[in-house]
């Protein structure tokens, strides 16, 4: 036992200095990963920012919710948008008009032909007929450009103005 007490004083001075280095590293270590938290939780405190003592799980849920409901206001607006596209197509989209002297007895341009046709051309032409004794309004249904009744010359003018002019 004795020798082993010698041997021990005889390393005693190495084994303190062994000791001391290891404290020195153990400090530093210590002062890194001081630093190293000091960083995380500068990241943590911007990660953090504006949540008011919110669960972290429950704002990104609540965000994540709001992005569903974007999503589908964002199709029922679609969805809108595609019945009204189908709606005005057959809304009057073109048309026009011709005045003209129907009768040689009447004096001025009293009488007229409007031609008001959808995008896919069908409508009707509505026609005035003024005369000194009478006058007589009528219409005419106009279906993919083509009327089935006899169109005067104005009435077929207006037609082709409106289909032409309006594409």
């Amino acid at each position: 036992m004795e020798s082993l007490i010698a041997a021990l004083n005889e390393v005693q001075p190495f084994i303190i200095i062994a000791l001391v280095a290891i404290v020195i590293i153990l400090i530093i270590a210590i002062a890194v990963q001081g630093k190293a938290i000091s960083r995380l939780e500068v990241k943590y405190k911007r990660l953090m920012r504006g949540v008011d003592n919110k669960n972290l799980e429950k704002v990104i849920t609540s965000y994540l919710d709001k992005i569903d409901e974007s999503v589908e206001k964002t199709e029922h607006i679609n969805d809108l948008y595609n019945e009204l596209s189908i709606k005005i197509n057959s809304c009057i989209q073109k048309f026009s008009i011709v005045r003209y002297r129907a009768f040689e007895d009447v004096g001025s341009d009293l009488s007229y032909s409007i031609a008001l046709l959808d995008n896919s051309n069908n409508g009707i032409i509505l026609t005035g007929l003024y005369g000194r004794n009478e006058s007589t309004t009528y219409a005419k249904p106009i279906d993919k450009g083509i009327s089935r009744y006899e169109l005067s010359d104005e009435e077929d003018q207006v037609l082709q103005d409106a289909m032409n002019d309006n594409e």
